[in-house]
């Protein structure tokens, strides 16, 4: 489950710097394996695994263009996401983002944005393929946030079908492209309310339509683990062999009332695995003036509980 598609602090460098004093150096154990394929998770789109984690914190700052009589604004935000197995193929998430807003020439704003909850289940695994398919729906909780930093009164329902695909069984001839990876999804954002009726000052009356969208996105990423492993030691050493150059796309288009054009955002970074948790940073790049206008940044300390916790909060509340 993800929030990860919202909005001085730390930077990226000192938040890595200061949690990798902290984490284990041991390779990454049951968290998202396909086979002997692990596949990290992701920041800007969400990854098609049932597992109990946790991400805290993902920090995520941008720039945001004018539009209409809103100044640009500078968004930063503060999430943390929790997901927890019911059995080992049905998972729950629950995710929480404190926004920060600083428009130019004004005051700035602070508060929660809605609620978001979560629910994905894992309906095929084929491990020689390293292959995974998953369906499920995000739920943003309408009116649970602060109208001050722009949280919607309606909520919006996302179902959406979740896959993963390694290149493990690619032929020798073209062995090193086997550490490659894809994880990507597809979705239908659909509110709950097909438009927002407000009256102004002097009385004019304004309607905000809300449209249907395509969610969608995937990440490409190729895993020096991987490579190490089970392709050819090419002689990386730690943090090298460990890490996974990944980019990420997140988009959004829009499919009716009045409403056009796709926004997103193209996420090159690095992601750093241990067995226990993983450190990952990432640009945000627009990918249309709709969308921004200038370069942004996402970083995350995320904890595979399932591996930290296995006897315990790591297990599925339901079999085994």
């Amino acid at each position: 489950m993800n929030t990860k598609n919202r909005r001085s602090i730390a930077t990226p460098l000192t938040l890595v710097a200061a949690a990798t004093a902290v984490l284990s150096a041991e390779s990454a154990a049951a968290h998202g394996l396909a086979g002997k394929r692990f596949f990290p998770a992701t920041l800007a789109t969400d990854d098609p695994f049932v597992a109990d984690e946790l991400s805290l914190p993902t920090i995520e700052s941008r720039k945001m263009p004018a539009s209409g009589d809103e100044a640009a604004t500078r968004e930063t935000s503060y999430s943390v996401d929790v997901s927890k197995r019911l059995t080992d193929n049905l998972g729950v998430g629950f995710g929480a983002v404190y926004l920060v807003l600083q428009p130019d020439g004004s005051d700035t704003q602070r508060g929660f944005d809605n609620l978001a909850a979560s629910i994905k289940y894992k309906f095929y695994q084929n491990d020689e393929r390293e292959t995974i398919l998953s369906a499920g729906v995000d739920w943003d909780i309408g009116g649970s946030g602060a109208k001050r930093v722009g949280a919607e009164s309606f909520s919006t329902l996302t179902p959406a079908l979740f896959f993963g695909k390694g290149f493990g069984d690619l032929p020798e001839s073209m062995k090193f492209m086997r550490p490659l990876a894809v994880t990507g999804l597809v979705g239908l954002g659909i509110p709950t309310r097909s438009g927002t009726t407000s009256t102004g000052d002097e009385g004019e009356v304004s309607v905000e339509r809300h449209p249907h969208t395509l969610e969608w996105g995937f990440a490409v990423e190729y895993s020096l683990p991987y490579l190490q492993s089970f392709v050819q030691d090419v002689g990386l050493r730690e943090p090298f062999s460990r890490m996974i150059p990944i980019v990420e796309f997140a988009m959004s288009t829009a499919l009716d009332r009045g409403a056009s054009g796709t926004t997103g955002t193209v996420n090159p970074g690095i992601i750093w695995a241990g067995r226990y948790a993983q450190l990952a940073v990432e640009a945000v790049i627009p990918v249309n003036n709709r969308s921004g206008n200038r370069v942004g940044w996402i970083a995350q300390l995320h904890f595979f509980l399932d591996d930290l916790f296995p006897a315990t909060i790591g297990r599925p509340v339901f079999g085994r």
